[in-house]
């Protein structure tokens, strides 16, 4: 079930996002013990394998500028950039309304996808993995997860985000996800074989090599109209350490 909330107070909105520096706070699991014998029959929360928060790339820099690897907050994420997400800006926040530093989509002239790769793991997103997101939109404009698999292919999620007047955090089980297959040059969506228009597929997602997200719809400029803002991500899973998973393969 699709966990979605927002957040109306300055003190609520900040202690989530993390306006000021800090990161998104993780949901508290409830006390052991409580709901008898059912509470042990609960499978375990998958952890926190990735954590992408934003920053200037110049330490007091907060003007407007193409979206880079010295954005990412962790040194150990890797930026990806597909289709025209070389186009994607920063932007610096607004406290007023509730927006932390993030990447602002307005001026891509075309679809894009944007990733991030840890340098010594794989992610297992299969059983009770999720992610959690602080996004905005406008217009038409959805944020959808996208993820890349070790052997190179790329898919896109039906789930989307789509809340025009505020920034919010969303989270999804990612088991819940349709995906359809993604050509990581122009980043359309591209069918599959099989009757009646199939696009749905089931890719393998115990071996992810990058997580993401892509909008699908060109940016309309700035103002209103068409774009969104992506302030943190949060990805749970399982970590798969690289030199085990190419071993696997041999």
């Amino acid at each position: 079930m699709v966990r979605r909330f927002s957040v109306s107070s300055t003190v609520a909105l900040a202690a989530i996002l993390g306006i000021g520096g800090c990161t998104l706070l993780l949901a508290q699991e409830p006390a052991p013990g409580r709901g008898g014998g059912n509470a042990a029959a609960r499978p375990a929360s998958a952890a926190l394998v990735m954590k992408v928060n934003f920053q200037p790339a110049v330490p007091g820099k907060t003007e407007q500028l193409p979206f880079v690897q010295a954005n990412v907050a962790d040194p150990n994420l890797e930026l990806k950039q597909y289709g025209a997400g070389k186009e994607v800006l920063t932007n610096a926040g607004n406290e007023a309304q509730f927006i932390p530093f993030s990447a602002w989509t307005g001026m891509a002239t075309g679809p894009f996808a944007l990733t991030f790769r840890h340098k010594t793991s794989l992610l297992d997103l299969t059983g009770g993995a999720k992610i959690r997101w602080a996004t905005k939109s406008s217009g038409f404009h959805a944020v959808r997860p996208v993820v890349k698999l070790a052997d190179g292919s790329m898919f896109v999620g039906d789930y989307s985000s789509e809340n025009v007047a505020m920034m919010i955090v969303t989270e999804f089980p990612i088991a819940t996800v349709r995906w359809v297959k993604l050509d990581p040059m122009r980043v359309v969506t591209l069918g599959s074989p099989g009757p009646n228009n199939q696009i749905w597929v089931t890719p393998d997602l115990s071996k992810v090599d990058e997580v993401g997200f892509a909008d699908l719809i060109p940016g309309s400029g700035h103002g209103t109209g068409g774009w969104v803002h992506v302030g943190a991500i949060e990805v749970y899973g399982k970590s798969v350490p690289r030199v085990a998973a190419t071993s696997g393969n041999q």
